[in-house]
């Protein structure tokens, strides 16, 4: 069977009041983280006992900072349904914001050693620790930015080192490369000339062959057999 409806009323028995304070707390502190959580909403809770015990959530790091924005938009809405009080807001702001001027300014005036007429000897103490914190600060900080400029330098050195040696590597792979291919052209040089000094030999054979001397013999010319005719023939033409 399901359960019956509970009359929402004071309960009168405090034993009975306090355990339902208990269990509801829990679980109204229980579904607001849930729907800060799936909703990504900013969520505060605020519960005070009937004891005057506080319990509280907060969805962000701090209450205070949900209750002044809180406050913040509970103003803007009532400014812009009134502008009287826009007025009066914006007066606030700009009162505040002077105020704020005015102490950062008299601020850096006491750091910087001027306007320090007036200021009594505890308060000229607490300024001197501020400016050594200040200090001690601004140290820190400068060391952690020489440090980390001095690792990037190592790291920069260590990558160049490492491009050195590549790039030595390279260059004496081609001068490896350099001296087989020197070796294969003299090499072929000097097989060139072997095969040239054969072919000189062979030529300077053919030539002495050449100049082989021969013996010739001038034979007498032989008598014609048939003789010249003592009278000879008269070749012309004869005009009558």
């Amino acid at each position: 069977m399901g359960r019956g409806k509970i009359v929402i009323r004071r309960i009168d028995n405090s034993t009975s009041r306090q355990v339902t304070f208990s269990k509801r707390r829990n679980g109204l502190l229980k579904k607001a983280k849930e729907l800060a959580i799936l909703c990504d909403a900013e969520v505060g809770v605020i519960i005070f006992s009937g004891t005057g015990k506080l319990y509280d959530y907060a969805s962000t790091s701090s209450m205070k900072s949900i209750i002044e924005r809180y406050n913040r938009m509970k103003e803007e809405h009532h400014r812009l349904l009134n502008p009287a009080s826009e007025i009066k807001f914006w007066q606030r702001e700009v009162a505040s914001l002077r105020q704020q001027l005015h102490y950062l300014q008299d601020t850096h005036r006491k750091l910087l050693g001027e306007e320090l007429f007036g200021l009594s000897v505890n308060d000229l103490v607490q300024l001197e620790n501020q400016l050594e914190v200040s200090l001690k600060g601004v140290r820190v900080k400068k060391e952690q930015v020489l440090t980390d400029e001095i690792k990037q330098l190592h790291r920069k050195g260590n990558h160049l080192h490492e491009e050195n040696i590549e790039l030595y590597n390279k260059v004496n792979l081609i001068h490896q490369e350099n001296i087989q291919l020197q070796k294969k052209v003299q090499e072929q040089e000097n097989i060139n000339k072997s095969h040239g000094s054969i072919c000189t030999t062979n030529v300077t054979s053919n030539m002495n062959d050449l100049h082989v001397p021969m013996n010739l013999q001038l034979s007498q010319p032989h008598a014609q057999r048939n003789e010249a005719p003592k009278n000879p023939m008269k070749l012309g033409l004869e005009l009558y």
